[in-house]
């Protein structure tokens, strides 16, 4: 009698839980701006990845262990397009740095949940902001624990090297160059004022008889 053998079903690690990515359009507008933020730092760094709302796999074979921060960090793994971030393939580096942005349906026993999540696999920093009401909590990292940070206002990242400010109407970030995270209406504003001042120097260059592109 010959014997059946059977191959091991693939684990299959789901790529969306069909929620939307927020809530609200406040919190979407940060989440963009904080992941956007993120991103422009870090652009010079090819070893440096960073991303939002995907699904993060720390285990492998366990897809029920998972969570989708609204932006995380990875250093050390290379940038590049991904559907769920596996960690066990990614030479079992974990996010160092997340964030998440509060919305009024985010419950505080979930929110905990998360802090355990982040702390039990290896998250290094981790920041939460509330947008209307302006508030912001940070956790660094203590031998095994997520420590939570005094004092938020003025804090600098030590892995990000950018600089939290709540001292106006909502929180600001600083890049390591001290220049504002951004939105994409603001980054646009900016860059057409940018391009208008060229013009006018270049218009009083050429009005002195100086061709600007010498």
């Amino acid at each position: 009698m010959g014997v059946l053998s059977t191959s091991p079903q693939a684990v299959i690690y789901p790529e969306t839980d069909d929620q939307p990515m927020a809530e609200n359009t406040l919190q979407f507008q940060w989440i963009v701006t904080i992941k956007e933020g993120l991103e422009s730092v870090f652009a010079a760094r090819p070893d440096v990845f960073v991303a939002g709302d995907l699904f993060w796999y720390p285990v492998e074979g366990e897809p029920g262990i998972c969570t989708a921060p609204d932006a995380m960090v990875v250093l050390g793994r290379p940038k590049g397009h991904r559907r769920s971030y596996l960690q066990w393939e990614e030479d079992d580096i974990p996010p160092a740095v997340v964030f998440e942005v509060l919305s009024p349906g985010n419950r505080p026993a979930a929110m905990t949940e998360k802090l355990r999540f982040y702390e039990r696999y290896g998250v290094m920093e981790y920041y939460i902001y509330d947008p209307e009401d302006v508030g912001l909590k940070g956790f660094n990292r203590s031998g095994e624990k997520l420590a939570p940070i005094p004092e938020m206002n003025g804090w600098t990242s030590p892995r990000l090297r950018v600089r939290f400010e709540l001292d106006g109407p909502e929180l600001v970030i600083r890049d390591p160059e001290g220049q504002p995270f951004l939105t994409y209406q603001e980054m646009r504003i900016n860059r057409d004022a940018e391009h208008a001042r060229a013009e006018r120097l270049a218009a009083r260059l050429r009005a002195a008889g100086i061709d600007p592109e010498e």
